[in-house]
């Protein structure tokens, strides 16, 4: 029984002048020439038939890289083509975009297979363009555009954060209670963002050099735009941890005060009241010899002298400036 193929999202085939056309998916890589333009096959990383197919076609490593359950961006040259791994901001319906989501693709000359778990939208939109008839001319324009449209998606993200972290300073301060859920949930968003943006930023300028893959001019400079684009977004991102901190350290200084400024009332209130407590549990202890015990207006002595007591006391307290 022959094994079951993998079902590809899209699979195009690219001609040499930038003519895009659905194909089926090739039965053996090896046939297709890499002067006739390049194909461009992208997977559902969780298509269980995927492993095998690719195992059939690629080198293990090539394979492990592709449908590896963890990745991290990078960019390295291996068995004669290129792994590179990206990241992209979650743009799905009902998704936090902090969740950033991978894009894995193995690359030679005529060849660009690529794998995902969830959806991006920087991939889809080139698989939108070439269902319409227009296609990256070539593997560098492919990987140009693909890593110009992650980076400025990811630079959106990151000014919407920016925004929201001016809008909490000024809410600091105001010193608005609402502020801790927010100040936790703007710091959690730019942690997972950092997480995957600075070796992203590495990998896109490893990419750019044209070290790792020759490039045309004009797409070594749209890639040498992204990775600027990266490294400025990384920087963004850098500040707004350390703005986010800042606010953090501020909330904490006026809970600390505050705190102090409470425990200080409540020890001067004790103060007072501790000679009063003294005089009630003296006048309490109940036993023979209690002067006053049959006077008729000896209860009102004693309640006027304990106010004027705590009266003294409270004046003596301010004139101290202890109040």
């Amino acid at each position: 029984m022959p094994e079951e193929d993998p079902k590809p999202i899209c699979a195009f085939a690219v001609s040499a002048d930038g003519l895009p056309k659905a194909i089926p998916l090739p039965k053996d890589l090896k046939e297709h020439s890499a002067s006739a333009g390049y194909i461009w096959l992208h997977f559902d990383a969780t298509d269980v038939a995927l492993e095998k197919w690719l195992t059939r076609q690629l080198p293990v490593t090539v394979v492990s890289a592709l449908i590896q359950a963890e990745t991290r961006p990078r960019c390295d040259r291996i068995e004669g083509g290129l792994i590179l791994n990206l990241r992209g901001v979650n743009l799905n319906p009902g998704a936090d975009a902090d969740d950033m989501v991978s894009v894995r693709l193995w690359v030679t000359e005529g060849l660009i297979i690529s794998a995902r778990v969830r959806k991006i939208w920087a991939v889809d939109a080139i698989r939108q363009q070439m269902v319409s008839g227009k296609a990256p001319a070539t593997v560098s324009a492919f990987l140009a555009e693909l890593a110009f449209g992650l980076t400025k998606r990811i630079e959106q993200v990151s000014l919407e954060l920016v925004e929201n972290t001016d809008a909490l300073e000024e809410e600091a301060l105001q010193a608005s209670s609402t502020l801790v859920s927010v100040l936790a949930g703007l710091r959690h968003s730019v942690i997972k963002l950092r997480r995957f943006v600075r070796p992203q930023s590495q990998a896109i300028s490893e990419l750019s050099n044209g070290r790792a893959w020759p490039l045309d001019p004009h797409y070594a400079g749209l890639l040498q735009e992204a990775a600027n684009q990266s490294l400025r977004t990384m920087e963004e991102l850098d500040s707004t941890s350390d703005r986010l901190q800042a606010i953090q350290d501020q909330l904490d200084v006026m809970h600390a005060s505050a705190l102090g400024r409470n425990s200080y009332v409540l020890s001067v209130v004790a103060a007072i009241f501790l000679p009063l407590g003294f005089l009630t549990g003296l006048f309490g202890i109940n036993v023979g010899g209690m002067p006053g015990v049959e006077a008729a207006y000896g209860f009102w002595v004693v309640t006027v002298g304990s106010i004027l007591i705590g009266l003294i006391l409270f004046l003596a307290f301010r004139y101290l400036k202890w109040l």
